[in-house]
């Protein structure tokens, strides 16, 4: 993404006709939320003095607590191509500042700086990711509700000229690419109406805003093609889920600590130590990298979604997978995280479990090359295979044992997230689902 100053931004104003800004920022939960000034209003937005009310916004403040005041990142200055004439439209990326002038200790994204912080005083400049989010796209109804009817029938890298999705995905690729992004590739996946696009790793705190930018745009750029974009996990019954690997890799001095020429693996010491902390914290952070009664069903359903807690340099079945790029290109890929997670949690979580592995020296386990789904329970206990938790419930508890991934979030993030997602559980649990009247109903 581009680096902006505020002279850079007012003459973007004058020069594109802008006539709005929107203030975006995220909630705890991962929702996108935002204020729209009018652009008379935009320094006075750039001195950091636009005021709102946190006790509103899901896991922030109390009533007598509510002032706070939204910073924006200069940086994240991007013209919304969608809008045009009276309604042009840019957006700034905020982080969230209490009236003490201090960053908010739940505001994600200014936790995630945190933990970026705690990354470089370990000597390490930056962490590069490389996400690739899956989504649906669903036909909208005659009244312009959606539906869980996919829009094509289509299959893994097929092209189809007889439906909208193809044109939707380029068009969505074709706004990114006006608002700064450098997409890699955009493809049709296995299930119906599934696609996904990549775009390059970037800095963590970048690519986390990227997310959250794609996501607004692909849902913005499917309701103009009627379809609905969803970034739920697991939609169809019997279909493949969406995930959202996660490529992760340390840099230091613009080298890539992960690398080393002379090991046979081409892994350094440094990397299997921080592959260590991501696999001795997975079930601690899956709650938070998969935050949804949903996000359960994807993991359970195979289709390549990795249930067990193991790495392996080729096979695609556990939940670390090291891609065969070497020198600069060497990363580990994270493959349980889906797209519902909020991604400057996620970051921070994956961030704070590898760089705990750095600190302990853990050592990693050694890979595990077969297909973990065909191994007996008998096998995977010989090779040391545990599995990610199965449910919401299993996931918190495992959360709230887990110290280092507690750590990561902040006090005050880790309570009203797990408080919310408490309730959410409690809520699912006490629903009376069609399947349960068709099984027991006339049998009890």
């Amino acid at each position: 993404m581009s680096e902006y100053s505020r002279e850079d931004i007012l003459k973007s104003v004058e020069e594109d006709g802008i006539q709005y800004v929107r203030l975006q920022f995220t909630d705890v939960l991962g929702a996108i939320k935002n204020l729209e000034l009018p652009v008379s209003q935009l320094e006075k937005a750039m001195d950091g003095e636009i005021m709102f009310d946190g006790s509103s916004i899901e896991g922030f403040v109390r009533v007598e607590e509510s002032d706070m005041y939204l910073k924006p990142d200069l940086d994240t200055w991007v013209v919304l191509p969608w809008t045009d004439g009276i309604d042009k439209t840019a957006r700034l990326i905020c982080d969230i500042y209490g009236i003490d002038g201090e960053p908010f200790e739940g505001d994600p994204r200014s936790n995630l700086k945190r933990m970026i912080k705690e990354m470089e005083e370990m000597g390490y400049d930056k962490m590069h990711l490389g996400p690739e989010p899956e989504f649906f796209f669903f036909k909208l109804d005659k009244n312009r509700d959606y539906t869980t009817e996919p829009n094509d029938y289509s299959g893994y890298f097929d092209l189809d000229i007889t439906d909208t999705s193809g044109r939707c995905r380029r068009e969505i690729t074709r706004a990114l690419d006006k608002m700064g992004f450098e997409v890699e590739m955009s493809h049709h996946e296995v299930g119906p109406g599934q696609h996904e696009i990549s775009f390059k790793y970037m800095d963590a705190l970048q690519a986390s805003d990227a997310l959250q930018t794609f996501k607004l745009v692909a849902k913005t750029i499917a309701r103009q093609y009627d379809l609905h974009a969803t970034f739920m996990p697991k939609p169809l019954y019997k279909q493949p889920g969406s995930g959202m690997h996660y490529n992760v890799s340390l840099f230091r001095d613009g080298e890539n600590v992960f690398y080393d020429k002379n090991d046979d693996f081409g892994l350094s010491e440094e990397m299997r130590c921080f592959m260590a902390g991501l696999l001795d914290h997975a079930r601690g952070y899956t709650a938070i990298c998969n935050p949804l009664v949903n996000s359960y069903k994807r993991l359970a359903s195979g289709f390549e979604a990795p249930r067990y807690i193991a790495w392996s340099g080729r096979n695609r079945t556990p939940l670390l997978r090291i891609p065969s790029s070497r020198g600069a290109g060497t990363r580990a890929e994270v493959r349980s995280l889906d797209p519902s997670a909020n991604p400057y949690l996620a970051t921070a979580v994956i961030l704070g479990a590898g760089l705990d592995g750095i600190r302990q020296k853990k050592d990693l386990t050694t890979p595990v090359n077969e297909n973990i789904y065909e191994m007996t329970q008998k096998e995977r206990q010989a090779e040391d295979v545990e599995d990610l938790p199965t449910t919401l419930y299993t996931a918190l508890k495992a959360l709230r044992e887990d110290e280092v991934i507690k750590d990561a979030l902040g006090e005050h993030i880790y309570e009203h997230f797990v408080e919310n997602k408490t309730f959410e559980w409690k809520d699912y649990s006490a629903q009376i689902t069609n399947w349960e009247i068709e099984e027991y109903l006339g049998n009890y």
